[in-house]
């Protein structure tokens, strides 16, 4: 009788942790009739471009998880504090086009007149656990108070290094609208969100935001879930097209045609964001490979790169400085204009002769 009255309660625990309102909902009513109908919605759930096996090479979800708890780990943690410089969002010149990059994939930009915000993850935390998956000391530099009201945030999928609860619930009253994929909108409303605010749309659809200002919603190669239910919502990739820009908002994505086919319809970009990190031969097709990262970039056409998702989390087993290495490494052939800022840094979307240093190398 212990034993048995031991089960049910563990079992009654997990089902309260997992019921915690952090873990959104799965889309229902509308929205699931809506996502029914779309092309990229088969058998249950969304589906890429080109069949996706989540592991390859022989790699098991036990495996993984026995070396990442269990290896040895080859400096996945910075030793000393990563440098940062805080730029005062509040107080930029309006006329200004700037980046900033928080670390990992979240960013802010300005670009004529409108402030944009993707994926911020503010928390110190990219774990529903608590204590799990901690941030690198010094890059938890902002927090949402830090920001100015946000006329587009986008939300590339709901992972949680890309939709953080804490960060979304306390930055709402700021957002103006959301841009996000179908079925995100469930975890967003319950959340607290207008769903007159938000925008969700299947990948190769357009959206006109403000006069000169278009999003073009376009593939990626990755998945979605923040349980064990996994591909009820999308995630995907964006083409902002500004006044006087035109940027690749990558989200997360393996290596695929898509590509060379967003940058034969809509390049040549001023600027890609593409990730660098947290990759393993194991998950190759749902997170660039360090030698992939060019490639992509030259099948863009864009005129420069912004190497993300990386320097804050460790969710691979690589060295935490190893993808910066790498792509600066790659690059001495390849002479692409690979920019690499600190967190806080200024990024002039003007100026393509900027310089950076290799702030990695010090820490």
């Amino acid at each position: 009788m212990p034993l048995l009255f031991a089960f049910l309660l563990a079992i009654l625990t997990i089902i309260a942790f997992f019921s915690r309102e952090q873990f959104g909902k799965k889309p229902r009513g509308q929205r699931l009739s809506a996502i029914q109908q779309s092309p990229n919605y088969r058998n249950g759930s969304f589906q890429n471009l080109h069949d996706t096996p989540s592991l390859t090479d022989g790699g098991t979800t036990w495996a993984i998880l026995k070396e990442f708890l269990f290896k040895k780990k080859v400096a996945m943690r910075p030793k000393s504090i990563i440098p940062s410089v805080k730029t005062d969002l509040k107080q930029l010149d309006s006329q200004q086009n700037v980046l900033i990059w928080f670390g990992h994939s979240s960013y802010f930009l300005q670009i004529d007149g409108k402030r944009i915000l993707v994926d911020p993850v503010l928390s110190g935390s990219a774990s529903p656990l608590p204590g799990g998956t901690q941030s690198f000391k010094g890059t938890d530099i902002y927090t949402p108070d830090d920001f100015p009201e946000i006329d587009y945030l986008f939300i590339s999928h709901d992972h949680w290094d890309h939709l953080d609860y804490k960060t979304i619930k306390k930055i709402k009253p700021k957002i103006k609208k959301v841009i996000t994929g179908l079925g995100m909108g469930e975890h967003l409303e319950y959340w607290g969100y207008d769903k007159e605010f938000i925008i969700e749309k299947d990948w190769n659809e357009t959206i006109e935001l403000d006069k000169g200002f278009t999003v073009h919603t376009t593939p990626a190669r990755h998945f979605s879930g923040r349980g064990f239910t996994r591909n009820k919502a999308l995630w995907l990739s964006f083409v902002l097209k500004t006044p006087s820009m035109n940027i690749f908002l990558g989200g997360d994505s393996g290596y695929d045609t898509h590509f060379a086919e967003i940058g034969k319809q809509f390049g040549p970009f001023d600027l890609a964001i593409l990730e660098n990190g947290q990759y393993d031969h194991r998950w190759k097709h749902i997170h660039m490979l360090p030698d992939e990262i060019l490639t992509a970039a030259k099948e863009l056409r864009a005129k420069r790169v912004l190497p993300v998702h990386s320097s804050k989390f460790v969710l691979s087993t690589h060295p935490w400085k190893e993808p910066l290495e790498r792509i600066s490494q790659n690059n001495v052939a390849e002479n692409l204009n690979v920019i690499t800022p600190m967190i806080g840094e200024v990024v002039n979307l003007k100026d393509p002769n900027q310089k950076f240093s290799k702030w990695w190398e010090a820490v």
